[in-house]
């Protein structure tokens, strides 16, 4: 009696091991759970970027530096160019007067080139206008746009719409010849929120006067940065006596800088991006507006908009794969299989069309050839003849 106790009470304390380390079993699995869910509450799965250049001519070689440089820091920081849509009006590049052609400097004494060998640029010259930047931002473009010229995001992308040009209050130019308004942009804002094509917008804006670009936004989910207050200039920056222009605007030049030192792993929020240019520097006053946004700028990192997102969602649905390829053959005639592969390049029906030989046709002769070989053998005769010989022919 007294060895049956031992081993009830024994049995017991595995009894309680056990229940011990399924609680604690549930508890992590429960732990990661909420992690997962953490991971994805703010909805936010891929980046994408509409950055614009609006001036056209020679002596606005920076705003064209200013866009170039954004898209080249973006890229290092993993969107591609895929999820990018580059609007430049001018292209400064091929400008006859650049002194080193293919390329545009955003550093004095040509240190930096941010041209280039790889750069997609996707509107350029007369295609940036304002129908065709708002037409881009709403979704509402012809049927055969080809992808790369479109905005292709969802209600979980978050977007940088960068934009830098000439403007005033309350209006950006367009190729010196027209404007977008702050209502206009504003109401563009509300159509892509209304119809799902954004989580969180970042709207930055390089311009005389940028702050009243945001003043009449009223969307949820916007947070707005601009070079100037109300009634001041944007300034220019980097004058390069080579080249014989400004190289960049002083805002974008900073704010470049600040996104020099930031990697895809960066921890740093937009607080700090803030605080890049101040007015010490900028010369004209930065602002910024954030009422509309629903997170702390405290808690956005820089790269939730200027760099990809790795994020990975797991299903617990299981598809179920067909591991017979005879199956798959079946499902098609013989005949109806191509009998040599076929390159890349072949599939394209322009390829296609391309290479494909002329069908020979029947000839026949172009209109009034007849008539004119007739008026031809008549003014031979005359010629030879005269008109005495006419009788002859009647």
């Amino acid at each position: 009696m007294a060895a049956a106790l031992p081993a009830a009470s024994r049995a017991r304390t595995a009894a309680a091991a056990v229940l011990l380390l399924s609680c604690c079993g549930a508890a992590l699995a429960g732990g990661v759970q909420d992690q997962a869910e953490q991971f994805f509450r703010s909805g936010h799965t891929n980046n994408w970027a509409v950055l614009v250049c609006t001036s056209r001519f020679w002596f606005n070689y920076r705003h064209v530096a200013n866009t170039l440089s954004v898209y080249r820091s973006v890229k290092r920081l993993g969107i591609p160019d895929s999820h990018i849509v580059l609007m430049l009006a001018d292209d400064m590049a091929c400008n006859p007067r650049n002194p080193k052609p293919a390329t545009v400097f955003s550093h004095k004494n040509m240190e930096l080139n941010v041209y280039g060998d790889d750069v997609e640029v996707d509107y350029r010259s007369y295609e940036v206008t304002v129908e065709n930047f708002l037409r881009v931002l709403t979704g509402r473009i012809p049927p055969s746009t080809p992808r790369s010229k479109r905005l292709l995001s969802d209600d979980r992308s978050n977007i940088l719409i960068y934009m830098t040009g000439h403007g005033g209050n309350g209006f950006l130019k367009f190729q010196d010849s027209e404007e977008i308004t702050n209502v206009e942009l504003a109401d563009a804002f509300e159509q892509m929120w209304q119809k799902r094509r954004y989580n969180e917008l970042l709207f930055i804006i390089d311009t005389c006067q940028g702050a009243s670009m945001y003043e009449r936004f009223y969307s949820p989910n916007i947070m707005a940065l601009a070079s100037s207050q109300v009634g001041e200039d944007s300034l220019s920056h980097q004058p390069d006596l080579g080249i014989g222009v400004h190289l960049m605007d002083r805002y974008t030049f900073y704010v470049l800088e600040f996104l020099e030192e930031i990697h895809p792993a960066s921890q740093t929020n937009m607080n700090d991006l803030f605080q890049v240019c101040p007015k010490s520097l900028c010369v004209s006053t930065p602002g910024h507006r954030t009422d509309l946004f629903q997170r702390d700028p405290q808690n956005v990192l820089i790269t939730d908009f200027f760099g990809s997102v790795r994020k990975v969602e797991i299903t617990t649905e299981t598809i179920a794969l067909d591991r017979d390829p005879a199956g798959f053959e079946s499902k098609f005639p013989e005949d109806e299989l191509a009998t040599e592969p076929l390159k890349y390049a072949e599939q394209l029906p322009v390829a296609q069309i391309i290479h494909q030989k002329p069908k020979q046709k029947d000839w026949h002769p172009p209109g009034g050839f007849i008539l004119g070989l007739w008026a031809l053998i008549i003014m031979v005769f005359f010629k030879t003849y005269g008109i005495k010989h006419m009788k002859h022919i009647f």
